[in-house]
């Protein structure tokens, strides 16, 4: 069954994917829920082992900031798949990323490189989440204008540089190329 008789089909792949992640999280030991026994809606405790166990953090902005790059990445990678199979492509990624960033090698590597030294990985709520929150970042970015969604990036960042000394931005250099002073400089702060 192909999208033109069918234009629900990549929504309901979509919601597929989210599904699917949220079982092979589950799947591969992840906590459904934060180990203290509660879902909060918000958890602003950076330093916290409860970080990344709720519905959202601080660095559920990121998750925000992702759907909007992905809108833009793939309008310009693959202008003619339709929307709503860009956004199954976009939500696979962000599937991807959070079964991947919730392995042991890259738990650890979180550990070992940024100021992320009491992360023990994301509860499946929050994985959840996260994906959400990308989904909703990409049809914001569907339907404001450019220059919007560019500041939401630019506050988005600046505003977790500010607040934890850490954003998209610096979570990626730091995971991929880590830098002692910015380390230095986000430990300074309370760190991650």
């Amino acid at each position: 069954m192909d999208s033109a008789r069918n234009p629900a089909l990549p929504l309901w792949l979509t919601l597929l994917a989210v599904l699917a992640g949220a079982a092979v999280l589950l799947a591969m030991g992840r906590v459904p829920i934060c180990a203290c026994g509660t879902v909060k809606l918000w958890h602003g405790a950076v330093m916290s082992g409860e970080n990344s166990q709720h519905l959202t953090d601080w660095y559920t902005p990121s998750h925000l900031l992702h759907g909007i790059l992905f809108y833009a990445a793939l309008a310009l990678a693959a202008p003619g798949l339709g929307l709503r199979w860009r956004l199954f492509v976009a939500t696979l990624v962000e599937v991807a990323w959070e079964i991947l960033e919730n392995t042991p090698a890259v738990i650890d590597r979180y550990r070992g490189v940024t100021a992320a030294l009491d992360y023990y990985g994301d509860s499946v709520v929050n994985s959840t989440a996260d994906v959400l929150a990308m989904i909703a970042g990409f049809w914001l970015a569907r339907l404001v204008p450019v220059w919007v969604s560019v500041a939401v990036v630019v506050g988005f960042e600046v505003l977790t540089a500010v607040v934890i000394r850490d954003g998209l931005a610096l979570n990626v250099l730091m995971l991929l190329w880590p830098l002692e002073a910015v380390l230095e400089w986000q430990h300074g702060a309370g760190g991650h």
